[in-house]
């Protein structure tokens, strides 16, 4: 079964596309497979953080393939949601869809990148983001029923 309520198609947007815009994605898509056009930008180019890769793997999520894309590389542009996760985003996300008929929401994320200190401390502020982004995407987009493949 799946639940109406739920948007065709979601972007999530962040600074770089390099943290908290992939590590959303990925979770959408874990949970809702094909049922959901999922999608990642940032408002600047970047490249995904080793210290995502090594969160993600930790729950069998591979990003080492994540190319990192701007606003302006999107193909298309048509979805119904549009997730900001940075106030930069956010503001990037409010002129994209001024003249469309789509959503946006801000959800704001703490970016791990502003912790100092040792490897366990950062791989830590990695996890407390990625965790909050699970809870976050399965209460806002809940599964009914089995995840989709």
């Amino acid at each position: 079964m799946v639940n109406a309520a739920l948007p065709s198609s979601v972007l999530f947007a962040c600074t770089y596309n390099a943290i908290r815009s992939p590590m959303a994605e990925a979770l959408l898509k874990r949970y809702h497979g094909t049922r959901i056009f999922v999608d990642s930008v940032g408002v600047r180019d970047g490249e995904i953080d080793p210290f995502v890769i090594v969160v993600m793997n930790e729950i069998g999520i591979d990003l080492s393939r994540h190319h990192s894309k701007c606003f302006e590389d999107l193909e298309d542009t048509s979805f119904d949601l549009v997730v900001s996760l940075s106030p930069e985003a956010q503001h990037s996300a409010v002129e994209m869809t001024r003249t469309m008929a789509c959503d946006v929401e801000f959800w704001h994320t703490f970016d791990p990148t502003a912790l100092e200190g040792s490897r366990d401390v950062m791989l830590s502020g990695f996890r407390t983001v990625r965790d909050w982004l699970d809870r976050r995407i399965r209460d806002r987009f809940p599964v009914i029923g089995s995840p989709a493949v």
